[in-house]
């Protein structure tokens, strides 16, 4: 099998380990990156490669003719970029979300189904074993489900600069919020019914309209509920960092990160998706209201880093193109869990709660 050529759009964070996947998997070969910035030149130097350099997509687009596309660019190009890669019969990776409007949303999955090609979003938690496995023992908890999350960051430096840039097109709990709007539904496996959000400008680096920290709310048909807050910024505090856990009527299962969780952990994407361990605690009592049994520990012994699983997401990308893997349920729920973060940004700014 010749490699499958791929096209490097956006060499930044994920776009640099997505990169840095490709670079070193056979089946790959990168036939170009491209930017607006100095990161493409930086890209090549630590890969120590030599890929053609572009500053224009659709340029770049005709002179390398690539079998699949990596869009890993600020959320308001992804739809124009990967209805432009569809339309040149490529395949495609896109980083979550798979656009900034629903609208967009439903035009890529369209026109892929039209082209038939595939189209994988990178949802990262999806292809960690901890978080699938906490999801397993979610599912082992009975209904309704109680879902406590968050994903502060106290951002800084170059961190600080991604994220003003991401908010000229999201908020915090629409960019971080559909990650573990997912991992809500697939533990409760039920229909969302309605959510609110709250929201708080706390800076005036960003426009009027928008918000650097957001916590959201949904109920589910089956009476499960969920809890999300997202913030970003110098002024977010270390402490509000990791909280990973839900329960049921049967007990609790709990993400204890006690390294990735501790301080001056909340900007390092590597904390993001660490669990370290699971504890399971169970609901039942004796007649005196005592516990029959003890809390588990489930110590993760395969614990991937932030580049092993963008390795992992790759390799699931080239497995869907080889083996023709049906992606209607994979693009069904990343388009199910931006309707929900959307509608959450939409209570934020209306003060209503949004019926789905």
């Amino acid at each position: 099998m010749n490699p499958i050529k791929i096209l490097i759009v956006g060499c930044g964070n994920m776009g640099a380990s997505h990169a840095t996947a490709y670079h070193q998997m056979p089946e790959f070969e990168i036939c170009g990156l491209v930017s607006r910035g100095e990161s493409k030149s930086k890209l090549n130097q630590k890969l120590q490669a030599d890929y053609p350099l572009f500053e224009d997509y659709a340029q770049a687009l005709v002179q390398t003719n690539p079998d699949a596309v990596c869009i890993s660019t600020y959320p308001d190009t992804h739809e124009g970029f990967a209805l432009k890669a569809l339309e040149q019969g490529c395949h495609i990776f896109i980083e979550k979300p798979l656009a900034d409007t629903v609208i967009g949303c439903e035009n890529i999955i369209s026109k892929a189904k039209e082209v038939n090609k595939k189209v994988v979003v990178g949802y990262i938690l999806r292809h960690h074993p901890s978080w699938m496995r906490f999801i397993e023992e979610a599912q082992k908890l009975g209904k309704p489900l109680v879902m406590r999350m968050n994903l502060n960051q106290q951002s800084h430096g170059f961190m600080w600069d991604v994220h003003r840039n991401l908010m000229k097109s999201l908020s915090p709990i629409v960019d971080c919020g559909v990650h573990y709007i997912d991992v809500m539904c697939q533990m409760t496996r039920s229909k969302p019914v309605s959510v609110s959000a709250i929201g708080a400008r706390l800076t005036e680096d960003i426009s009027e309209d928008n918000y650097n920290y957001g916590q959201l709310q949904i109920r589910f048909d089956d009476g499960s509920v969920g809890w999300y807050e997202a913030g970003w910024g110098p002024m977010i505090s270390e402490t509000a960092f990791f909280i990973k856990d839900v329960f049921g009527p049967k007990g609790s299962a709990s993400i204890v990160a006690k390294d990735a969780g501790g301080s001056g952990k909340s900007d390092d994407v590597d904390s993001h998706t660490k669990t370290e361990s699971i504890r399971v605690h169970h609901s039942a009592i004796d007649s005196k209201n005592n516990f029959i049994k003890k809390d588990d520990w489930i110590d993760m012994q395969d614990e991937p880093g932030h580049q092993e699983l963008c390795n992992r997401e790759q390799a699931y990308f080239l497995k869907s193109i080889l083996s023709d893997i049906d992606l209607s349920d994979h693009l069904y729920d990343a388009l199910n869990s931006l309707k929900i973060a959307f509608a959450c940004d939409e209570s934020v700014k209306t003060g209503n709660t949004i019926f789905l």
